[in-house]
């Protein structure tokens, strides 16, 4: 199953980049300054970058107030994906997903209009399970974007690509080694693609061929008006923060817009740091 077909014209398309995640202190030197102090990792993380993917919602759900605070923090036009609670996808398995999609709902909504698309993030041992799957996804709000990272062979069929485009959600692209793990199917009118692990030197990054290969795969596969979300999950070393910029200059050479259509006053125009220079 290919899903929708990789077809459209892709010019102009909005490709929102940045990062899994935002306290990592191996950071310091590479996008925070010395001078800033952890608590404010927030706030410069966003003059640099439209985007995050909240990640440490899965490990412990914050509070709403948490939250409506994340929101206070950052600029307009800042967007803030979040990652699903490990209790949903691990613990229960998806199993009775009412309410704890309710509850992180509910406490996410503290983001009001930074709110940016959940990501469903399953274990690598749940198979698939078509009917499971679709429950999950009716429970949220149809104005949420719900993105799926499946890591089982198993969901690779024709029954599972025609329930994430019947709910309208995007099969989460994923890369690890530099190289899909995942089927390029265009399941929604929008995309989300998630970086792992790179093979270029210095391990985990990721090389100019690449990340020019992936700025392509997208500009190939979503219209004009489609957003995509693309986040850097390698984090160690500060090669998210390296790669994440390259990627932008990537999406530029293909003609794409790389930044969001509201930029927020006081952001960099583009990250910080030189792109990578590997080939791998």
């Amino acid at each position: 199953m290919d899903g929708t077909a990789l077809t459209g014209n892709p010019s102009g398309m909005p490709v929102l980049i940045g990062t899994c995640g935002w306290q990592y202190r191996d950071w310091r030197g590479e996008l925070y300054p010395e001078r800033v102090p952890q608590r404010l990792w927030l706030e410069e993380y966003a003059r640099h970058f439209p985007v995050v993917e909240n990640d440490g919602a899965f490990y412990r759900l914050p509070e709403r107030s948490t939250f409506a605070a994340w929101h206070d923090r950052t600029p307009d036009g800042f967007v803030m994906a979040v990652k699903a609670s490990r209790f949903l996808t691990h613990v229960r398995r998806l199993r009775d997903p009412e309410e704890p999609v309710g509850r992180l709902m509910h406490r996410a909504a503290g983001l009001g209009e930074r709110l940016g698309p959940v990501l469903l993030q399953l274990p690598p041992t749940l198979r698939a399970d078509a009917g499971l799957l679709d429950d999950v996804l009716g429970c949220f709000p149809r104005d949420v974007r719900v993105a799926v990272e499946p890591r089982h062979a198993s969901w690779w069929t024709d029954a599972i690509a025609s329930v994430l485009s019947d709910r309208g959600a995007a099969l989460c692209w994923a890369d690890r080694g530099s190289r899909p793990v995942t089927p390029l199917w265009r399941t929604a009118d929008w995309g989300y693609v998630r970086f792992h692990e790179g093979r270029a030197k210095p391990w985990p990054g990721y090389g100019r061929r690449a990340l020019a290969s992936w700025a392509e795969r997208i500009a190939d596969a979503w219209p004009a008006s489609g957003d995509v979300y693309a986040f850097f999950n390698n984090d160690p070393g500060g090669a998210a923060v390296r790669d994440a910029t390259g990627f932008v200059r990537s999406v530029a050479a293909t003609g794409r817009s790389a930044v969001p259509p509201a930029t927020a006053e006081g952001r960099s125009a583009q990250p910080p740091g030189p792109a990578a220079e590997h080939s791998a």
